[in-house]
């Protein structure tokens, strides 16, 4: 029995279809890097700062603001990831390594829209500028950062495993080939009889 050639199978797609789902999955996919930006602005904890008129300090030097900015980044983006891929996988349900290429792709891409939207739309890194306009004695809020740019990560690594474990769970099957006799394989030979 011959093997299908790729032509004959219909799961395959073509290769300018291919290319044409991951492209379009990595525009939308960083589109929404708007709304994890703007999520990220919302959703994170602000650093109080105060000024004495000649330098700018910590309002509370043992709080946790700072790290709890990196941490919404990281939760938001492995939430995202794992809406995105689901998205992508009820879209696509054939899988295909364009999609998923498209989702890594795009979840960086709109990691790094949503960091620089967060940063942009935030409160001033100009601290000296900020601390004469608020004036001396005064709190007022640091600027939004992302210590640890490792987090532009979890969106594309959440995405991509959510997809995989979706593919497997959930994903098509490939028909399992029709079970032939021993003795009708090509080159086998029954035993003599006696």
């Amino acid at each position: 029995m011959p093997l299908p050639s790729p032509k004959d199978d219909d799961s395959r797609m073509a290769p300018a279809q291919e290319l044409r789902n991951g492209a379009l999955t990595a525009v939308l996919v960083a589109v929404a890097g708007v709304l994890l930006g703007l999520l990220w602005l919302w959703l994170a904890p602000r650093v109080p700062l105060i000024s004495d008129g000649k330098a700018v300090y910590l309002k509370d030097t043992e709080g946790e603001q700072a790290v709890g900015g990196d941490g919404t980044f990281v939760l938001l983006g492995l939430g995202m990831g794992v809406l995105t891929a689901a998205l992508a996988f009820w879209r696509v349900r054939r899988g295909g390594v364009g999609v998923v290429f498209g989702l890594a792709v795009g979840a960086l891409l709109g990691s790094v829209i949503a960091w620089r939207l967060g940063v942009w739309l935030g409160p001033t890194s100009d601290l000296i500028a900020h601390a004469k306009a608020v004036g001396p004695k005064k709190v007022f809020d640091g600027p939004l950062q992302l210590q640890a740019k490792g987090a532009l990560l979890a969106w594309p690594v959440g995405a991509v495993l959510t997809h995989l474990l979706l593919t497997v769970g959930l994903g098509p099957r490939d028909p399992e080939p029709p079970l032939m006799p021993y003795w009708d394989h090509p080159g086998q030979h029954l035993p003599p009889k006696d």
